[in-house]
């Protein structure tokens, strides 16, 4: 990828419909924590990631805490989108969620109805199934490549192909 925000980027689908599609991208730290975002939630020290260059004001998290977050959407297995913000803050407060088990995000990814199916078809994406281990145990530095060298065969060349050709 050509732009910036994505050039490397692993990016998680989380809605995919005749309408569009959000995506967050998994990979991309923005150097700050969630209570530099959020002044009202209990202290909680989880970074926050750039989820996309659209709706930048907006703070989106995954979690592997399913149906124990309620209003939760499942999106990949365990791995969940969303859900109920009070009942986000009880479970911060109780010490029953620890950071390594949410990402959150600041923006999201998204495409037009149709728009992703294109860019699909002129190979500006490389589709890998989605392992809850990218989105919760994988460092942001690395996911980018692990997912690559994962789907085996050229990808694994690709994965370790320096980010900028000069370094070569």
């Amino acid at each position: 990828m050509i732009d910036p925000n994505f050039r490397r980027s692993a990016v998680l689908l989380c809605e995919h419909d005749k309408e569009g599609t959000l995506g967050l991208i998994l990979n991309k730290l923005t150097g700050m924590n969630l209570n530099d975002v959020l002044v009202d939630m209990p202290p909680f020290e989880a970074p926050v990631y750039f989820g996309g260059p659209v709706h930048t004001d907006s703070l989106h998290f995954i979690h592997d805490m399913g149906d124990l977050l309620e209003d939760s959407l499942p999106v990949a297995k365990g791995v969940w989108w969303g859900g109920d913000f009070e009942n986000l803050k009880f479970l911060i407060t109780s010490g029953l969620l620890e950071p390594r088990r949410i990402r959150f995000f600041l923006g999201c990814a998204g495409w037009s109805g149709g728009q992703l199916a294109e860019e699909m078809e002129t190979g500006s994406w490389v589709v890998s199934p989605m392992d809850a281990n990218y989105a919760f145990n994988s460092s942001p530095e690395e996911l980018w490549s692990q997912a690559m060298f994962n789907k085996g065969n050229r990808f694994e060349v690709i994965a370790e192909i320096p980010e900028y050709v000069s370094w070569n």
